[in-house]
Parts: C-alpha cells; sequence; structure tokens
C-alpha cells in the first residue's frame, strides 16, 4: 500500500496557459492518489495570468476550499515552499510562435513550433526563462523537483543537462502519451494497459514494441492499421475536437510508417522527411499559431471570464487534456517511489548502445524517488541512427550557440537540419529570425572571417 498521506504544494509556472486550467482540473480529480496543501500559479505576463487565476480559485473554493490557492508575478512568492514546479512556459507567446512559423515559410522551408528553424528560434528564447526558473527553484526551496514540458523539449534538455546538470529536472513531452492513446484506441485497449519500447529524440522517434500486460504483442496489427489511416482514429476526430491541421499530421504517419516499415513512426518526422510536402501543404499567411489563437486559446478563455462572470464554476468546466494525467502520473512516481514506466528525455549513457552517451534521448524509464532509470534499447540500425546522430548535432549547436552568443554556430545548426535545403538559405532565415527576436535571444557574435560567405561569384568565372 502507497503511503499517500503527505499533502504536496505544487507551482504551474507558466499560471497563464491555456494548458494550467486542466492541470489543476486533473490534480481535484486525483486528490486521493495525490494530495494538496497548496497550489500556486506563477507567470510573467501578470494580467493574462489573472483571467486563468480568478477562475481557478472560483472552482477551487468550491471543489477544494482546504487548499491554498495564490497566483503572482514574484518569483520569490510563488517558488518559496513548493514540493514540484510543473514547468510549462512559452517563451514570446503566441506573437513569437507566429513568427518562428511564419519567416521560415516565407524561405519556402518547414515553419513549425519545435522542429527546424523555428523550433531553433524558439530554443534559443527558452534555454535563459528555464535556467531561470531553475535558479529561482533552487534558490527558495532547494528539495524541489521541477517536471519540465516547456518546448523545445529536446533543445531545453541538452541545455539543462549543459547549463544546470546536477538540477532535479525532468524534462517530459506528453506527445507519446497522445500517440499511444491513439494506439490503445486501434485495438481496443485503454493506455494504462500499453507497456511500449521507444527510442529517440523529442519529438524524433520510434516504437519498437506495443504489448499489453500480458506481454502480447500488438505492433503488427497497429502497423496495419498505421499503414491505411496513420494514427487518424474516429473516436479522435469525434471526441478531441481535434483541429485540421493535426488530423493531417496522424493521418501522414502512414507515409513516415512507409520509410522504415518495421517501426512505428513520431508523428513529427514528417517535417524531415517530407519537408516539401509539409511546406506545400502550409498557407504562410495562416499557420498553426494562428489556428490555435483562434481555437483553443479562445475556447479556453472564454470559459474562464464565463466563470469568473457568473462567481461559479457550475457554468462550464475546463478541459482535461491528456498531458495533465501524464504529469500527476510522474509526480506520484517521485513522490511515493511508485517505479512507473513512462517516457522520459534523459542522458543516454548506454540506453541506446550505439550512439553517443552525451545525447539527450527519449526512451521507457522506471521512475521513483530518485529520478528516471533508463531501460536499456539496445543498438538501433543504421538509418535511424543517423537521422538521430544528425539531429542531436543540430540541438548541441544551437546550444552552444546559446552559450557562446555564437552566430556561426547557429548559422552551423539551421544548415545541418534536414529541414533546409543549402547554407544558403540558412543564413537568410537566420539573419530573418534575428531581426524578429532581438528582444529575446543573446546577441550573437560575428566574424567577417567565419560568417560571409566566400563568394557570390560563380565557380566558373574563378577558372
Amino acid at each position: 500500500m502507497i503511503e499517500t498521506t503527505k499533502k504536496h504544494s505544487i507551482i504551474i509556472a507558466g499560471g497563464g496557459s491555456t494548458y494550467t486550467a486542466g492541470i489543476v482540473m486533473m490534480l481535484l480529480e486525483n486528490r486521493d492518489r495525490f494530495p494538496l496543501r497548496a497550489l500556486k500559479l506563477y507567470d510573467n505576463d501578470g494580467e493574462r495570468q489573472a483571467i486563468i487565476g480568478k477562475a481557478i480559485a472560483i472552482e477551487l473554493q468550491e471543489k477544494a476550499p482546504e487548499i491554498k490557492f495564490e497566483y503572482t508575478t514574484d518569483p520569490v512568492e510563488a517558488f518559496t515552499d513548493v514540493d514540484f514546479c510543473f514547468a510549462h512556459i512559452r517563451s514570446g507567446g503566441y506573437k513569437m510562435r507566429e513568427q518562428d512559423e511564419k519567416i521560415p515559410l516565407a524561405h519556402h522551408v518547414v515553419g513549425q513550433e519545435t522542429c527546424g528553424p523555428g523550433g531553433i528560434a524558439y530554443g534559443m528564447r527558452s534555454i535563459g526563462d528555464i535556467i531561470e526558473l531553475i535558479d529561482f527553484m533552487e534558490k527558495y526551496s532547494p528539495d524541489c523537483w521541477m517536471l519540465n514540458y516547456s518546448n523545445p523539449a529536446s533543445i531545453v534538455a541538452e541545455a539543462c543537462r549543459r547549463l544546470r546538470p546536477k538540477s532535479k529536472i525532468l524534462n517530459i513531452c506528453d506527445m507519446p502519451v497522445g500517440t499511444q492513446r491513439r494506439m490503445s484506441q486501434i485495438i481496443g485497449l485503454s493506455p494504462k494497459d500499453l507497456e511500449v519500447r521507444y527510442f529517440g529524440m523529442n519529438h524524433f522517434g520510434w516504437w519498437t514494441s506495443v504489448k499489453d500486460k500480458s506481454g502480447h504483442e500488438y505492433l503488427p496489427e497497429i502497423r496495419d492499421y498505421v499503414a491505411k489511416n496513420g494514427y487518424l482514429t474516429q473516436v479522435e476526430v469525434d471526441t478531441q475536437h481535434m483541429d485540421a491541421s493535426w488530423q493531417a499530421t496522424h493521418k501522414k504517419a502512414q507515409d513516415l510508417l512507409a520509410v522504415d516499415p518495421k517501426y512505428l513512426p513520431n508523428t513529427y518526422l514528417k517535417y524531415y522527411l517530407y519537408p516539401d510536402y509539409v511546406v506545400a501543404h502550409s498557407d504562410s499567411d495562416y499557420t498553426r499559431a494562428n489556428e490555435v489563437e483562434d481555437g483553443r486559446e479562445k475556447r479556453v478563455f472564454a470559459a474562464a471570464r464565463k466563470i469568473i462572470e457568473a462567481g461559479t464554476s457550475k457554468v462550464g468546466e475546463f478541459p482535461i487534456d491528456s498531458h495533465a494525467s501524464f504529469i500527476v502520473d510522474l509526480a506520484c512516481a517521485i513522490a511515493y517511489n511508485t517505479h512507473e514506466r513512462m517516457l522520459l528525455i534523459v542522458e543516454n549513457n548506454g540506453a541506446i548502445a550505439n550512439i553517443d552517451n552525451d545525447i539527450m534521448v527519449e526512451v521507457p524509464c522506471i521512475v521513483g524517488k530518485d529520478g528516471p532509470e533508463p531501460i536499456t534499447q539496445g543498438k538501433i540500425p543504421l538509418f535511424q541512427r543517423g537521422m538521430i546522430l544528425e539531429q542531436a548535432m543540430v540541438e548541441k549547436l544551437v546550444v552552444s550557440a546559446w552559450i557562446n552568443h555564437d552566430y556561426q554556430q547557429l548559422w552551423q545548426a539551421l544548415t545541418l537540419s534536414k529541414t533546409l535545403p543549402s547554407a544558403q538559405v540558412a543564413k537568410e532565415v537566420l539573419d530573418d529570425l534575428i531581426e524578429a527576436n532581438k528582444e529575446y535571444w543573446p546577441e550573437l557574435n560575428k566574424s567577417a572571417l567565419h560568417v560571409d560567405l566566400i563568394s557570390e561569384t560563380p565557380v566558373e568565372s574563378l577558372v
């Protein structure tokens, strides 16, 4: 029997996020296994956070008045006396997400939040903010664990490995959880019934096994379904308010599977394996950022305002998201040493036998009070190994560029990415991203010796 008498104090960093209310609702649903004594929201955008905070205050007063609740923009107040920090910040907000997507598309390359140039731009904004949160946490609550699912998770994880290697931070992502939910629908089980094997990096990996608790292997059955339908299921279309762009992403998995029919692919691989398709099917005037602002953003904040105006939560409920359940499971694993099996982003150290030890990989782990213990996945095939090594070097170059304020390294990172066709295009995209991110990135040092292209004169005229 797991002892759950201790009550926890939680801070949600990124309190103004559209996901915050869903996490709070999930925490309330799970008070029997993860009881709370205090809950705080922290955000640097006080006006935005106040709307979510006021609505949550009403929810808590009606459903769990014993939980002390506050929301603040003061880091001292926020991080003092907390056991867990759930971090899901968006550095630069939707305004900069839109730039991450539209600037690359203007150059006819992938414009996406976490992949390619957009993901690199977002990473350059996120690193400093995450490190600041870690420092607040360690100063005011040194025994606290940070469960971080701020994007882009791989770049953030690499930065944490380099800059705060001893910090109690776990970098996680709900994307595999969502895909595994769809897998469970395909075979008529629940997500909790599945035990998977997976290797890769965040938004960049493959499932090699999907078993139930009795050991029956469902990978061939799921593979047959994905080959025809992708991961798209009618259940998700009907119940999850799935936007058209996500339906297309899940459907595209059938083409990802065709590249290597042995393993089930992560849907984000479409940005690396089919970048030309992605660009051709993107609207540079109306990207995913606009879709979210017109969809989820409006729904959540409208619900919050409705609750505030009525003074009661009875007029409507906030949705509970799949990643909210995942993060509560992870907190329980640490708090109560449950040794739950979960996919986490960790330093490789042999988990994947034939790639470098210092690459941040996403693999199944056993999680207890001391953190994650990766489950060894063995050697991986040449194709996947090559893709992972290339993408890992992109992300290492990004973090090096942030640390060193180095233009050259960031240009190299973009050039190395499979989402860009040449160093010339990479440089053009980078220069536009620098201009857009002046308020957020460290100033990058240029060296004329290294940065300028050798010549724009045609080669034949040099002979």
